[in-house]
């Protein structure tokens, strides 16, 4: 029990002293950067999808 306890003690210890929590401005630009990110893969992602697409029916109608 000793040692859960000691877990817990380290555990909060680290929390509380030796972890940067960002700032929330920090936190609101990386919450941007990740948005942007996101919205830039799903078009690339859309875009490719599309030119498969075409792609595919344009070799199964000529077939």
């Amino acid at each position: 029990m000793k040692k859960v306890i000691q877990y817990f003690k380290d555990s909060y210890n680290e929390l509380v002293h030796k972890v940067s929590w960002p700032t929330k401005a920090e936190l609101s630009n990386s919450a941007v950067v990740v948005l942007f990110a996101s919205i830039i893969i799903a078009l690339v992602v859309f875009a490719i999808d599309f030119v498969f697409e075409h792609a595919m029916r344009f070799v199964y109608n000529s077939i």
